[in-house]
C-alpha cells in the first residue's frame, strides 16, 4: 500500500502537549497517532490505529496458535453477574456504573470474567468439552482517579482477555503454561525488554499470579530481581521472618524519658546520647513505630488499623494498596485522632492498643494491631509508651504485646536479601504489559459453572485468566524506542516500513519517489511518500518525529543517479544509487 503524506489525515505538531508526563505520550500526540478526547481517553488517529491494529495480529496469531477461539462481548454489561461475584461492590470507585432509561443498573466492562463463565456454563456440561481457552481483544473501561502518561493508565483501553476452562488442578496447569508460552513469544515479538515476575492476584484471586513488565525507567511498577533467579513485582515481595528468640532472655521493660524527639532520628540520638548500648550504636532498625490508618471497605464502613514495623523502614502505599484490596487504606487524620484520644500521635505503643477507648462512647474499642514480618517473638524493641516525652526499652513481641496478625507491606530496598536466599534485591521499575493468573474455581462456584466429569458427577470448573494490554504495548513500545526526535518504530510495529521524503521543486525527484514506492509496494512494502510541497526541513523534522525505520531521501543527488538511505533505528545514513534503492531498502528492513 501507497500513501501520499499530502492527503494523509495528520498533523504533526511542533510542541509538546501539557500534560504530556512521559516520551511515549509526548511524541504519540505530537506526531499526530493519537488525540486527547478526555482525561485517560484517546482517539485513534490512522497512523495510530495502524500500530494498534498490527499489536493486535500478533497477539491474535500467538492466541490463536495454542488454540484460542476469539469471541467478542459487549462493553455494556448488566449489573446482576458482578453482584454474584461481588464485584460490583469490590471494584468500588473503579467501576463505571450507567443506569438506562428502565432504571436498570448496568456497567461498562473493566474485565469480563463473569461474562466468560457465563457463556461456557450455556454452552457446555461435560468434561469432554474441555479443555477450552477463549478470547477477546477489546475495550475496557476503568475510572482511574488519575489517569496520566497517555495511554500507559487511560480510562478507557484495548485489551485483550483470555480465559481457560478445566476439569482440574492438572488441566489448568497446562494451559497456564501454554499461556505463558504464548505471551513470551508476543512479547519479543514487539520487541520488548521484558521480565516475568510473581505478582500478586488482587481483585482477580486465584492461586498463583505472574506479570510481564517491559523495563522501563519511567515504568510505574517497581520489581525486584536477584542474582540467582528470584524475580517479584514489588507488591508481591514476601519478607522472609527472622527466626523466633527465646522470651526468657529478653530484658525487662524500662520508662525511657524522651523530651522534645519527634522523629525516630531524634529518639536513635537520644538514646546513643543518654543510653549507649556496650555491643554497638542504636540505630532506627530498634524501634518499632506505629502506624494507624482508617480502613474502609467496598461497603463504605471504616475501622481503624494499627501496624507495628521496624522504625528505619517506611510504609509502601501500593504494598499496602495491594494487600488490603478491594478495601483502601488512609493514614488517620487529626479528626481520625481526635476520636481516639488514648492514641498519642509520635507515642503510640502496642501495650496499649489492646483497647481504646472512642470518645463519646462508653464501650471500649479495640483497634486491630497488626506487624511487620520482622516483629517476631522474642525481638526486642523501643517504642512509645502511650506517654508524651515517653518511650518503653525491652519491649518484647509476644510477652509485652501480641499481634492480630501480619502485615507485609514495609518499603523494599535495594540490598534486601531475596525471600528465596538467592542473594541481595535490585530494584528496577517496568511496565505492566500482560498478567496471568490462575483463577482456580472462584468464578465457576460463584457462576455455579459446573459439568460432569467422568464419573457422571457434578464439578466446578477451574479457570485461569490472562491478560494483554494492548493499547499500552503500542506506548510501551513508543517508550522504547523513542528517542529526542520523536518516534522510531521496528520494522513489523510501524505504520509504514519505508518513508520516502521527495525535496525540492523538480518534477522528476516527485515521478523518482512514484517509481520507488510502485515498486516497493509490488514487492509487499507498505510506503508513506512525502509529496508535499514543504521545505526539505520540515520534511525531515516531520520524517523523525513520524519513526518510519527506513527513510528514502530523493533530492538533488538525483542529478547524479544517488539517493540517501537512513536507518531511522540507528541513525546510519549511506547515499546508494538510484537503481540500487529497492534492494538496499530490503536489505535494510531485514536488518
Amino acid at each position: 500500500m501507497i500513501s501520499n503524506l499530502s492527503s494523509l489525515f495528520v498533523r504533526t505538531l511542533r510542541d509538546d502537549p501539557a500534560a504530556a508526563e512521559v516520551p511515549s505520550h509526548r511524541w504519540l500526540v505530537r506526531a499526530g497517532y493519537i488525540r486527547r478526547a478526555a482525561p485517560g481517553i484517546y482517539s485513534w488517529l490512522p497512523l495510530g490505529l495502524k500500530v494498534l491494529q498490527k499489536v493486535e495480529s500478533i497477539v491474535r496469531e500467538e492466541m490463536e496458535a495454542i488454540g484460542a477461539q476469539e469471541v467478542h462481548f459487549p462493553a455494556l454489561l448488566p449489573r446482576e453477574p458482578y453482584e454474584q461475584t461481588n464485584r460490583w461492590t469490590e471494584y468500588g470507585d473503579n467501576l463505571f456504573r450507567v443506569v438506562d432509561r428502565k432504571g436498570a443498573d448496568m456497567l461498562l466492562g473493566p474485565t469480563h470474567e463473569e461474562m466468560f463463565t457465563l457463556l461456557v456454563k450455556d454452552l457446555y456440561s461435560s468434561y469432554k468439552d474441555l479443555p477450552l481457552s477463549l478470547f477477546q481483544i477489546q475495550t475496557k473501561y476503568r475510572d482511574e482517579a488519575r489517569p496520566r502518561a497517555g495511554l500507559l493508565r487511560g480510562r478507557e483501553f484495548v485489551m485483550k482477555d483470555s480465559y481457560s476452562f478445566d476439569i482440574d488442578q492438572d488441566g489448568l496447569e497446562a494451559s497456564y503454561q501454554a499461556h505463558r508460552e504464548a505471551y513470551i513469544k508476543i512479547f519479543t515479538r514487539l520487541g520488548l525488554d521484558f521480565v516475568i515476575v510473581a505478582a500478586m492476584a488482587g481483585a482477580m484471586g486465584g492461586s498463583r499470579s505472574e506479570e510481564f513488565l517491559a523495563v522501563a525507567a519511567n515504568g510505574e511498577d517497581t520489581f525486584v530481581r536477584s542474582p540467582g533467579g528470584y524475580a517479584a513485582n514489588v507488591e508481591a515481595v514476601r519478607v522472609a521472618p527472622p527466626a523466633a528468640q527465646p522470651i526468657e532472655a529478653a530484658p525487662a521493660m524500662a520508662i525511657v524519658a524522651t523530651p522534645d524527639t519527634g522523629t525516630i532520628a531524634g529518639v536513635v540520638d537520644l538514646l546513643n546520647a543518654e543510653h549507649a548500648r556496650a555491643d554497638r550504636p542504636w540505630t532506627g532498625a530498634d524501634t518499632l513505630k506505629n502506624v494507624v490508618f482508617l480502613v474502609t471497605a467496598p461497603d463504605g464502613t471504616t475501622s481503624p488499623l494499627a501496624l507495628g514495623l521496624p522504625g528505619d523502614r517506611e510504609v509502601d502505599a501500593k504494598r499496602l494498596e495491594a494487600a488490603l484490596e478491594p478495601s483502601v487504606a488512609t493514614p488517620f487524620t487529626a479528626e481520625d485522632f481526635e476520636r481516639y484520644p488514648d492514641l498519642l500521635v509520635g507515642f503510640i505503643s502496642p501495650v496499649s492498643l489492646d483497647g481504646t477507648r472512642v470518645l463519646g462512647e462508653e464501650s471500649v474499642t479495640k483497634i486491630r494491631y497488626v506487624v511487620d514480618p520482622r516483629v517476631v517473638d522474642g525481638t526486642v524493641w523501643v517504642t512509645g509508651a502511650n506517654v508524651v516525652d515517653e518511650h518503653l526499652s525491652g519491649v518484647t513481641a509476644g510477652r509485652d504485646f501480641v499481634a492480630d496478625g501480619v502485615l507485609d507491606v514495609a518499603e523494599v530496598r535495594e540490598g534486601d536479601p531475596a525471600p528465596d536466599g538467592s542473594g541481595p534485591l535490585t530494584l528496577a521499575r517496568g511496565i505492566e504489559m500482560g498478567h496471568i493468573f490462575q483463577l482456580g474455581k472462584k468464578y465457576a462456584e460463584s457462576l455455579d459453572l459446573k459439568v460432569l466429569d467422568q464419573n457422571g458427577k457434578l464439578q466446578v470448573v477451574t479457570m485461569g485468566s490472562y491478560g494483554v494490554g494492548v493499547s499500552r504495548a503500542v506506548a510501551a513500545v513508543a517508550e522504547a524506542t523513542c528517542d529526542d526526535k520523536g518516534l522510531c518504530w521496528p520494522v513489523g510495529l510501524a505504520p509504514y516500513p519505508v518513508h520516502i521524503v521527495a525535496t525540492g521543486k523538480d518534477q522528476a525527484v516527485f515521478d523518482e519517489a512514484a517509481r520507488i514506492a510502485a515498486e516497493l509496494d509490488a514487492e509487499g512494502v507498505d510506503v508513506l511518500v512525502d509529496d508535499r510541497k514543504a521545505s526539505p526541513g520540515v520534511k525531515f523534522a516531520d520524517a523523525e518525529i513520524l519513526g518510519m525505520p527506513v527513510i528514502l531521501v530523493i533530492g538533488r543527488g538525483l542529478a547524479e543517479g544517488k539517493v540517501e538511505l537512513r536507518d531511522r533505528r540507528t541513525g546510519e545514513r549511506n547515499e546508494v544509487a538510484v537503481g540500487d534503492a529497492v534492494a538496499a531498502i530490503s536489505e535494510l528492513l531485514a536488518r
